[in-house]
């Protein structure tokens, strides 16, 4: 039987859940924005958002394709499924960075294509 967290180690938990979840909302609103931005003729600003999110992009490669995040509530729990660090649904969790890794790519694809032209 595994022994439970102590109450503070519990709220730590919950406040890296909260924080990691508003920073994933954060990003994944940055990469739904990119396209829009694209299709309204705003590069500046696509490609600035492009730029932010690859801000976050470095910071995962850095940490080995993990956010610094995961760490922090890894020391909090025992808990290992896709969605012990932040609160997404196990199927989001686990396939995040394939879903808004493909997205990213598309939208500065998008972004690139329109702003040279090839698109219209």
């Amino acid at each position: 039987m595994q022994a439970q967290p102590s109450i503070p180690s519990r709220r730590t938990l919950l406040a890296i859940k909260t924080v990691h979840t508003i920073v994933w909302a954060f990003f994944a609103g940055c990469i739904a924005w990119i396209p829009v931005l694209a299709w309204q003729g705003n590069y500046a600003r696509a490609a600035f958002i492009i730029g932010v999110v690859l801000v976050e992009v470095i910071v995962l490669v850095v940490n080995g394709w993990q956010c610094p995040l995961t760490r922090m509530a890894a020391a909090h729990t025992t808990n290992r499924r896709a969605n012990f660090d932040i609160f997404l649904p196990v199927w989001l969790a686990h396939y995040n960075k394939g879903i808004f890794g493909t997205l990213y790519v598309a939208g500065i694809v998008l972004t690139v294509a329109r702003w040279r032209g090839w698109l219209r």
